[in-house]
């Protein structure tokens, strides 16, 4: 922020920090390829939740603790803060005061703010002084330069959804088969590490070449784990399997064709620099363009289409049929289905078939399914989308349901 030379001016603290991007409620974590989608929305509809959001949330939601001041920490999540408050965390925009439209654009809060709980006629609010109205401040005639982004408070802890945002890639099974491959290494190891050479070859109609306009990093994958749909049993896309980065080089040359005059040249393949790898590398491994990174904004919602999924996958390996608190699940619901990041599940877990003892025929019964825990989208593709577990009461197993939280 810089305040202008030579006047002194009244601004709200609303408008102070607006100037640098606003109060905002969510991290600017980046998510490759994630395009927020547009749904039309009613006068109607706008007016209602634009009321909702004004007067907060019925008092019968606050959290039974709920603290009527608390000062934000260094390590403070949006996703503590919120359950901290309110027994249905998702519902923070309401709690917060904001109007519709400063939903998908939500504010930023940063260590060392208070918030004071506002309750009067039944609801309750949160705001920054204890009044609940907007604070003045005096802009002193100075410039100054202040980063607020780099402190702004995250929506999850960034060392538990950061890796993901980058890492998990959904390809159709073409991608990887077309996509340029690895061919050797220096000193023809097998296995390859970061700080290594590597030699690479694209399709004949797409070799690695250094230029305007042609990328230059990548993302290592290696084979593509099919991701079924547990009800239909269709294949919703492969899941290839990350490994590292790289970065070009040296292009790549052609073979050329023998003459009478000059001999055949054989083709020289492109040379690559490894960067931060997960696993090892090999000969055979795929290379694809590194995404542009794309910040995304988002806040901690319920969403505003009916959700009926299912766990397709755990994240990380084949072998993995559980997942636990923090870990991340792949389910069969993607963006063409509404799916945004930032959409609060409730995690369903599959009610047993059993026998009936107790009945003389001996009956088989269909227990129901029970509410585990709360799961958030935070990156989505066309027909799949990655959910990280935020809490859990019992393992989630693939087949499980996820829905909209109640």
């Amino acid at each position: 922020m810089a305040s202008m030379r030579g006047q002194s001016t009244r601004w709200g603290r609303a408008a102070v920090l607006a100037a640098a991007g606003g109060f905002a409620l969510a991290a600017a974590l980046y998510a490759p390829g994630a395009q927020a989608q547009k749904y039309p929305i009613t006068s109607g509809q706008r007016a209602t939740a634009q009321q909702v959001a004004q007067r907060g949330v019925p008092l019968s939601e606050l959290a039974p603790n709920a603290p009527d001041k608390y000062v934000v920490k260094r390590g403070d999540t949006l996703w503590r803060i919120s359950g901290l408050y309110l027994k249905r965390p998702w519902r923070w925009p309401e709690l917060w005061g904001m109007n519709l439209q400063s939903i998908r654009n939500p504010h930023l809060i940063y260590p060392g703010q208070t918030l004071y709980l506002i309750k009067d006629g039944g609801y309750a609010r949160l705001a920054t002084n204890p009044e609940g109205d907007i604070e003045t401040v005096r802009a002193t005639p100075r410039v100054r330069t202040e980063s607020l982004a780099d402190t702004a408070l995250p929506t999850l802890d960034p060392q538990a959804i950061e890796p993901f945002l980058e890492e998990p890639l959904i390809v159709d099974e073409e991608t990887l088969a077309n996509a340029p491959h690895i061919v050797a290494t220096t000193e023809e190891r097998v296995l390859m590490a970061e700080g290594n050479r590597i030699y690479a070859r694209g399709p004949a109609d797409a070799p690695l070449l250094l230029g305007p306009g042609k990328p230059r990093y990548f993302r290592i994958y290696r084979d593509g784990k099919p991701l079924q749909d547990p009800e239909t049993g269709e294949i919703l896309g492969y899941e290839a399997h990350y490994l590292g980065k790289a970065e070009l080089l040296r292009s790549e040359t052609p073979g050329t064709a023998g003459t009478e005059q000059t001999p055949a040249a054989d083709p020289i393949p492109a040379t690559l620099q490894l960067g931060q790898t997960k696993e090892e590398v090999r000969a055979g491994d795929r290379l694809l363009p590194a995404p542009q990174r794309e910040f995304l904004n988002f806040t901690p919602r319920a969403p505003q289409v009916p959700v009926d999924a299912r766990v397709v996958s755990v994240y990380g390996s084949a072998a993995l049929a559980n997942a636990a608190q923090n870990q991340v699940i792949a389910i069969n619901r993607g963006r063409r289905d509404g799916m945004e990041s930032g959409q609060v599940l409730a995690i369903l877990s599959q009610g047993a078939r059993i026998v009936d003892k107790a009945d003389p025929d001996r009956p088989m019964v269909q227990l129901p399914n029970e509410r585990n825990g709360l799961g958030m989208v935070f990156r989505t593709f066309e027909r799949v989308s990655y959910v990280l577990i935020l809490e859990i009461h019992a393992p989630v197993r693939i087949g499980d349901k996820l829905t909209q939280p109640q």
